[in-house]
């Protein structure tokens, strides 16, 4: 590949930089890493958002969290039609192999993807629904969750809603997945879906007794 070039110096430096201290400091730890293979509690389903930092909320080390990011934390349903499907491979792996004990969707406030789905299904956004959109394609998921928040009053009332309807699609596909479905149901696995809020550092999770996102 003859276009791909070195790091840029800034990146260069960090790496430097970590290996030096908290490498150095850790040697045991990563070698045992390693070694020993990774055994994570939880599987993680975040979005790409460079804001959302999982690991530094939870002060999650390294081994700890078997994480997988896409654009607004979506899972799309269990469909084994020979395709590719990276969300579903992490979650395949993550239940068959690893034999995670939690899996955790994790949205957050001022999501672009989301935006990006209240534009296309209100009609602001024509360039999502071209064929050829592969945001728009994925943001289709979210479309049942437009569905019941599109009355709401308030731009941003609807999007809060709607960043929290991610991850109540999400946890609805999860349970199409068999594999899903049967840990769940024996107690070996267990569901979350959390909401971020980005500006103030806030975290809610969603509570199926009342149907609601509160504070932890």
């Amino acid at each position: 590949m003859k276009l791909a070039k070195p790091l840029p110096a800034y990146l260069v430096q960090r790496f430097h930089g970590w290996k030096a201290t908290t490498f150095s400091e850790n040697k045991a730890w990563y070698r045992r890493l390693a070694d020993e293979g990774q055994r994570p509690r939880a599987m993680v389903i975040s979005c790409c958002d460079s804001r959302v930092h999982v690991t530094a909320i939870f002060g999650a080390d390294q081994g700890e969290f078997f994480i997988h990011r896409n654009i607004a934390n979506l899972v799309p349903p269990y469909e084994p039609d020979g395709n590719q499907h990276g969300t579903s491979a992490a979650i395949e792996y993550a239940v068959t192999a690893l034999k995670v004990a939690h899996i955790v969707i994790v949205g957050h406030s001022n999501c672009g993807g989301v935006k990006g789905c209240l534009d296309m299904c209100s009609g602001h956004a024509p360039e999502l629904e071209e064929k050829t959109s592969f945001v728009g394609r994925w943001m289709d998921l979210l479309r049942p969750g437009y569905e019941r928040i599109k009355d709401i009053e308030g731009e941003t009332e609807r999007a809060r809603a709607l960043e929290k309807q991610a991850i109540l699609v999400s946890l609805d596909n999860l349970m199409t997945f068999p594999y899903v479905e049967e840990a769940v149901k024996s107690g070996a696995l267990s569901l979350h879906g959390l909401w971020n809020d980005i500006g103030d550092g806030g975290l809610e999770q969603f509570m199926p007794e009342t149907g609601t996102f509160q504070a932890v």
